[in-house]
């Protein structure tokens, strides 16, 4: 049994994590953590665990943490997340940071769009990047793996095996995504006060999320071609999930069975890449750690559509994933029913 603790623990995301980990066979949550002084119940952050869970959330220093956990979620900000994380790695401990602080391959794009120091230099550019259907290999060898943004997880998918199969242009990649209100965190913010967001529609970020080098980075490394991603994302007045809308340009005429075909062939063994025909829609992704992908051939575009819940496959599910492939469990234990 493998003794699990979450930073950070107050959120959406540590909520997911819980939900999942209690379910599953070969974990053990042993310790929550907080920045807020104080022990407070778990059932009083996250009532609905109420006789499920009997642990309180502290303010855990570095040590104690070791001495409990073989492996941390890392559920805390850029920067903090890192900053708590650093120390941990350093005596042995896994883990799995949900955070933006590992994902990029440099130092320098770090600070440029984060405007942090980054608190763990040193292991920027060697980190896992926590896609198993990419990556699988180098998750399954890593001790700290850097979980994926939920708003690049099905563009990235959708791309991938089309940008590798040379059948799309690299440059002139547009992502629209339309991301429900949850992906802002817990947090109160006026743009996620309830009159702000109900009934509205709200591009946010445009041309400089923070997300977009991500995008191109991980694209860039899978298809070996310099890869430019347009990433405009829309707030949604809905509690969770991710639709996205991607559009490429296809280097020859392809057909729309030809795209999904290599979409099929490429996610054929993965349990969690649903290549359908259908329009999905994030009621079908809901709660769940699939990503469902299609796709739709208009003239010399290539439109690929992809759904997923971003508390889930966009975050905790994601990261439970990741956990599995880095024990050697089953890759689906505790993520399906």
């Amino acid at each position: 049994m493998v003794k699990a603790g979450i930073l950070g623990a107050t959120g959406y995301t540590a909520r997911e994590l819980i939900h999942i980990l209690l379910r599953h066979e070969h974990a053990e949550i042993v310790a929550l953590t907080t920045r807020q002084e104080g022990d407070v119940h778990v059932s009083e952050v996250h009532p609905q665990f109420a006789g499920r869970l009997d642990l309180v959330l502290e303010p855990l220093k570095s040590d104690e943490i070791i001495a409990r956990c073989d492996c941390v979620f890392s559920c805390l900000p850029h920067a903090a997340s890192a900053e708590r994380v650093k120390p941990l790695v350093d005596a042995g401990i896994r883990v799995v940071d949900l955070s933006a602080d590992y994902r990029l391959q440099e130092v320098g794009t770090y600070t440029h769009w984060y405007r942090e120091e980054h608190p763990d230099p040193e292991r920027v550019g060697a980190v896992a990047y926590g896609l198993p259907e990419l990556f699988f290999d180098e998750i399954a060898a890593s001790q700290i793996v850097a979980n994926p943004g939920c708003n690049p997880t099905a563009p990235i998918l959708a791309l991938a095996p089309l940008l590798k199969a040379r059948c799309i242009q690299p440059a002139d990649v547009i992502v629209d995504a339309k991301c429900g209100v949850s992906g802002a965190g817990r947090s109160p913010k006026l743009t996620t006060h309830f009159p702000e967001c109900n009934e509205n529609v709200v591009a946010y970020n445009v041309g400089h999320h923070r997300h977009t080098p991500e995008f191109n980075q991980v694209l860039q490394k899978v298809s070996g071609a310099n890869v430019d991603v347009l990433f405009i994302p829309h707030l949604v007045p809905m509690d969770r999930g991710i639709l996205t809308t991607t559009y490429a340009t296809a280097c020859d005429p392809i057909s729309e069975e030809q795209v999904l075909g290599i979409l099929r062939e490429f996610y054929r063994d993965r349990p969690f890449v649903r290549v359908v025909d259908n329009l999905p829609t994030t009621k079908q992704t809901l709660a769940s750690n699939y990503c469902d992908l299609t796709a739709r051939v208009i003239g010399e575009r290539v439109v690929l559509i992809g759904s997923i819940d971003n508390l889930w496959k966009g975050a905790s599910a994601a990261a439970v994933q990741n956990f599995n492939v880095m024990y050697g469990f089953e890759e689906t234990t505790g993520l399906c029913d």
